[in-house]
């Protein structure tokens, strides 16, 4: 009996060690349980409806009313040229010259067609009066004397035509000088003395005295603020000194390459000293009271992220404290803050911070900063342990000389 005993005793020992044993094995190789992540905290912003804070400016430049490129009307050689880049001008005054040796003689040759035409017209007359006096004698026919009278015309003519030509060639021969229409500054010389030159080819550029234009250009999206008539201010960037303007002319159509509208404003000056120099440097404020007093939402950029091609923030659900991806279209900046044209509504929260570690459907907490105690000194606590002695030593005395 008792060896029996033993001997289930070591089988039933060396049954739960075999079934502990591998109940070690299977929990080696089962995987732990993931970890839960953390929620995270997130600043979030309710979305509101404000003013636009931050007011346009465009940088220009000071350019004259009215620019002339001054051109030979005849073409010619070039054989002098009496102005240099940055010289004032008057009216008439000669700016250059061309050789008029071949206008000379074409004007030569017309006069003496001229002499021509004036011997015909005379002989012409001559013939006319003598057949006159013979029909009135009746020694010739009327159509005899209307066909002389017919020369006569013929020939009077050829005399005006004459005249017209040498006129023409004498302006030709003039035009080969070339005169300012009005008083004014050089501005470019796009000809030197030696060149043959086309009809109509500038030679000298010359900015009239006169008004002042501030010319810039302006983006597609902000041509709206910028309308014909609208009153402007102006900086010259020089002296600061500020200017009143009013816009004179927008561009039809945007530049083909930087897509920009070229507008000009016009410079109420009332003191000539005030003039700005041509070139100059200014910028452009234009009184935009419908886009200073226009509703807009706008958004930090750190609450923005690039989902594909479009843009979005993080829409938080307070219901289950989870955040949706929600796109945005992106109208304008207004200073360190985006302008949302749509896909938000006012009281909606919206993730400001952190948008980059988040994901669809994660629970998040509102993060709350938490109040920071002041604390004290280590002068003011040393001063406090060097007088709380002293000030014991004190009242032990006082007590003693009661």
């Amino acid at each position: 009996m008792s060896i029996s005993y033993f001997s289930s005793f070591r089988r039933l020992t060396l049954l739960l060690a075999v079934s502990a044993a591998s109940t070690g094995v299977l929990t080696a190789c089962s995987r732990p349980a993931p970890a839960e992540e953390p929620v995270r905290s997130v600043k979030v912003l309710t979305v509101g409806a404000g003013n636009m804070q931050s007011a346009l400016e465009f940088s220009g430049e000071v350019r004259p009313r009215i620019e002339s490129r001054l051109g030979f009307r005849v073409a010619g050689k070039l054989t002098k040229r009496y102005v240099e880049l940055g010289q004032r001008v008057k009216a008439g005054q000669v700016l250059a010259q061309l050789d008029p040796q071949d206008y000379q003689l074409a004007a030569d040759a017309a006069q003496a067609q001229l002499g021509a035409a004036v011997t015909n017209r005379d002989l012409a007359a001559a013939d006319f009066k003598r057949f006159k006096e013979l029909k009135e004698q009746n020694f010739i026919s009327g159509a005899e004397l209307e066909r002389r009278e017919a020369t006569l015309k013929a020939a009077q003519a050829q005399v005006d035509q004459a005249k017209a030509q040498l006129s023409t060639q004498r302006n030709q021969g003039a035009y080969t000088t070339l005169v300012a229409d009005a008083a004014g500054l050089v501005t470019a010389v796009e000809a030197e003395p030696g060149q043959v030159v086309s009809a109509g080819l500038p030679v000298v550029r010359v900015a009239q005295d006169g008004p002042r234009d501030a010319v810039f250009s302006v983006p597609e999206d902000k041509i709206a603020a910028v309308r014909p008539g609208a009153p402007v201010g102006v900086r010259v960037w020089p002296g600061q000194t500020l200017l009143d303007g009013k816009v004179r002319e927008v561009s039809a159509s945007a530049d083909p390459v930087t897509r920009t509208y070229q507008v000009k404003v016009g410079l109420e000056v009332k003191d000539a000293k005030d003039v700005p120099p041509l070139g100059a440097t200014v910028t452009v404020l234009p009184q935009s009271q419908e886009a200073q007093s226009a509703q807009v939402i706008k958004l930090p950029t750190s609450a923005l992220r690039q989902e594909g091609p479009a843009t979005a923030v993080w829409v938080l659900d307070r219901a289950s404290m989870t955040v949706k991806s929600q796109p945005v279209q992106i109208a304008t900046a207004d200073g360190n803050e985006a302008v949302v044209a749509s896909g938000l509504l006012p009281g909606t929260l919206v993730v400001a911070a952190g948008v980059h570690v988040l994901s669809p459907g994660q629970k998040v907490m509102i993060y709350q900063e938490k109040a920071v105690k002041p604390l004290s000194s280590p002068a003011q606590t040393a001063i406090n342990s060097v007088a709380s002695p002293a000030q014991a030593s004190v009242q032990a005395a006082s007590a003693n000389g009661k």
